[in-house]
């Protein structure tokens, strides 16, 4: 007897029945690891130990010449290395411009947030500076009451004496 299609879909998948699951992004991951250490001077180091052992034991070691003079196993060698890190390194590359771009965006984003609440704060400022300007300050208060001091000091001073109303 055939399957139930009305509780099978055939344009999906089935589900559960993934044995081997595989991060997309490993092998960009990977790259980049082996990129940066192409780009360091241990490698290098190391690069050019193995090249010196294996031209000396070329040249000197006559039963162990597997690689003759013209040394074309290690061009070979040099071919194909050169074959795999340029477009190792250019996908490293395009990882680190698509985290580039994401940064950008966040700053640019984060300048723009700034921009608002500095204008925000600046119109605040500007209305608390109109609010003030009708309120008496305390340097205007100041200058008042020196005016008066100065006007009470010009003015003669006229005591009255109270004479009882027995005389």
């Amino acid at each position: 007897m055939p399957e139930n299609t009305a509780s099978r879909r055939l344009d999906q998948p089935r589900l559960g029945r993934t044995r081997f699951e595989v991060d997309p992004d490993w092998f960009a991951r990977l790259s980049e690891k082996v990129a940066r250490f192409m780009g360091t001077g241990r490698f290098l180091a190391i690069q050019t130990v193995i090249v010196i052992i294996w031209i000396a034991l070329n040249l000197t070691a006559v039963s162990l010449r597997w690689d003759p003079y013209p040394f074309i196993l290690l061009n070979l060698a040099f071919s194909t290395q050169a074959a795999y890190a340029a477009p190792l390194i250019l996908l490293a590359q395009n990882r680190q411009d698509d985290r580039d771009r994401i940064s950008l965006d966040e700053d640019r984003k984060r300048a723009e947030r700034t921009k608002a609440d500095t204008e925000y704060l600046a119109r605040e400022l500007a209305a608390l500076r109109i609010a003030i300007g009708e309120v008496a300050t305390r340097d205007y208060l100041r200058g008042e009451l020196e005016k008066l001091a100065v006007k009470l000091e010009d003015r003669p001073v006229r005591l009255r004496v109270s004479r009882p109303a027995d005389e």
